[in-house]
């Protein structure tokens, strides 16, 4: 697995990928997010069997080294693993973060989705995940009932001393809220991905980070 330790931490636009079936469209879906700047990719698919996932994360993974951007795998570390992925991201039903630790390698970029729970987040930091990722913050369409986080658990985060991320109904209007409590990434699938021009609303989130800075 390449270390890509020296990229991390990453602060700005976090995008995730769409459920998509067709591997060439979840391509030419992706590239202009990439193009924009953003910082981080995360490949999802809750759709895709095994197969079309470990092609679907291939195809991601010959993206983001062309762009030199990370490869996180969701859900699946040992997907992700497999394939050589930059790392992982795991929620609370996806395996023992001190597991994915251990057959990653500490070269690996390894993150956890700590909703609402400030303690969550502080034992995935004790466990050696290098961000963490609260949410959801705004009605999100993806999961419009996940669990609600406020922007105080990203002040109440600070010293934890790894990358926060913020997820769940985000828009440029309500990012700067985020980023000025303390978020370093901002999660984004539908806000990308349901536009009719990708590459503008991601140069719309990444200008949140630079009209802060």
């Amino acid at each position: 697995m390449p270390s890509i330790k020296p990229l991390w931490p990453r602060r700005g636009l976090y995008a995730i990928t769409p459920d998509e079936s067709d591997t060439g469209r979840l391509v030419a879906r992706v590239v202009p997010v990439l193009e924009a700047g953003a910082a981080v990719l995360q490949y999802r698919n809750k759709s895709a069997d095994a197969a079309l996932r470990r092609e679907q994360a291939l195809a991601m993974q010959s993206l983001c080294r062309r762009h030199r951007v990370p490869l996180i795998v969701n859900d699946d570390w040992r997907l992700a693993a497999d394939i050589g992925a930059d790392g992982a991201h795991l929620g609370g039903d996806d395996g023992d973060l001190r597991d994915a630790r251990a057959a990653m390698g500490d070269a690996a970029v390894l993150g956890a989705s700590c909703y609402d729970d400030l303690d969550r987040a502080r034992e995935a930091v004790d466990n050696g995940v290098d961000y963490i990722a609260f949410g959801a913050f705004f009605p999100s369409g993806t999961k419009p009932n996940a669990r609600r986080a406020t922007p105080q658990l990203l002040h109440d985060s600070a010293d934890f001393g790894v990358p926060r991320g913020a997820i769940g109904g985000i828009t440029p209007t309500n990012a700067p809220l985020l980023i000025d409590a303390g978020a370093d990434l901002i999660a984004v699938i539908g806000g990308l991905f349901d536009s009719p021009d990708p590459y503008a609303a991601a140069r719309a989130y990444i200008d949140c980070f630079e009209d802060l800075t």
